[in-house]
């Protein structure tokens, strides 16, 4: 069992039962200005784990950014035990901007675990690793699809973790996908800590959806609730079904350039042939069909209404578990990992 002891964060005290906002300047504007990135911290009176909730990391999603806002407006964030801490922004500097970059021009989510001396977007990434991840548990971070790439609600994990299978299988969201961690990424970095964490999609980046923001938020709720950290007056939601887990994906890429008519089939089973889409001229000379080119789970679409031939324009699945198995010797895999605390 951890002892109950102050946390330090950016070297901010924050004792057992103790609610604190620890405001981080790491640089400020071109224009002096102070801009601050606030890490708002409530911990329970009670031993338990700490859990992050994060979003923002490129400053244009902001359906992640509405999810962790949510979960503290609604005092979701206040613990039944343990501490939760929430960062609804990682990259001010991009969100004020309406930008999925650093100042810098770096992506944020390439750089970890980044340097104390390196460029601005190294430096942020550094001392997120240092100064929060070493106290953290389990987290899950909030992204969106970039460049009006709809993303249907899901969490990606990497595979042969039996404890974070677990937590996918209690988040819930509709679709779960096999990703290997990408080097270079808060994710990457965060698991060779130990950090238990879930890469939450869903939504297109500048836009904020409700049906996105109420699966993230209820994915939140579910999985403080397996760990026996969610407030009883919260009351949890389940999927009608379970996630469907997909092991295989491919991208369909536009063969001409043109207007993109969208049919609206995200988050939809397809047989191959379906009509996705159409690609017109802006002048009516053409129209070109884009079929599905197999049966699948459509998980990704271009919602931009301009195309450029080779554009990524959706993303199929091509191997899919319908249902799966919770394994007792998975479950008393969790149940182990939880009694360390």
């Amino acid at each position: 069992m951890r002892s109950l002891k102050p946390i330090v964060i950016f070297g901010e005290s924050i004792l057992p039962g103790e609610n604190k906002t620890v405001n981080v300047e790491i640089a400020r504007l071109h224009t002096t200005t102070k801009l601050d990135i606030p890490i708002i911290v409530r911990r329970s009176k009670v031993d338990g784990p700490v859990v992050l909730f994060s979003a923002g990391i490129h400053g244009d999603e902001i359906n992640g950014i509405e999810i962790v806002r949510q979960v503290i407006s609604q005092k979701i964030n206040k613990p039944k035990k343990g501490t939760i801490i929430c960062i609804p922004i990682i990259n001010m500097y991009g969100f004020v901007n309406r930008s999925r970059e650093f100042p810098d021009g770096r992506d944020l989510n390439r750089v970890f675990p980044g340097s104390k001396k390196g460029s601005l977007a190294s430096r942020f990434a550094f001392h997120i690793l240092t100064e929060v991840m070493p106290i953290v548990d389990y987290a899950v971070d909030f992204h969106s699809g970039g460049a009006s790439r709809f993303n249907a609600p899901q969490i990606r994990l990497a595979e042969n973790d039996a404890e974070l299978k677990i937590l996918a299988d209690v988040f819930d969201a509709p679709f779960t996908l096999y990703s290997k961690n990408i080097a270079g990424s808060f994710r990457n970095s965060s698991a060779k800590l130990s950090v238990k964490m879930l890469l939450f999609e869903g939504g297109k980046s500048l836009d904020i959806n409700i049906d996105i923001a109420k699966e993230g938020v209820n994915g939140v709720k579910r999985v403080l609730k397996h760990l026996d950290m969610l407030d009883p007056k919260h009351q949890t939601e389940r999927q009608k079904s379970s996630s469907i887990y997909i092991e295989k994906s491919s991208w369909v890429r536009a063969k001409c350039s043109g207007m993109l008519h969208d049919n609206n089939t995200i988050g939809t089973f397809v047989k191959k042939g379906t009509l996705l889409a159409t690609i017109t001229d802006p002048f009516g000379k053409f129209e070109r069909k884009v079929k599905a080119p197999n049966d699948g789970y459509v998980i990704n679409a271009n919602h931009s209404p301009i195309v450029y031939e080779g554009d990524a324009i959706y993303h199929l699945s091509n191997s899919v578990i319908k249902e799966i198995k919770k394994e007792p010797e998975i479950q008393s895999a969790m149940i182990a990992a939880l009694e360390n605390f």
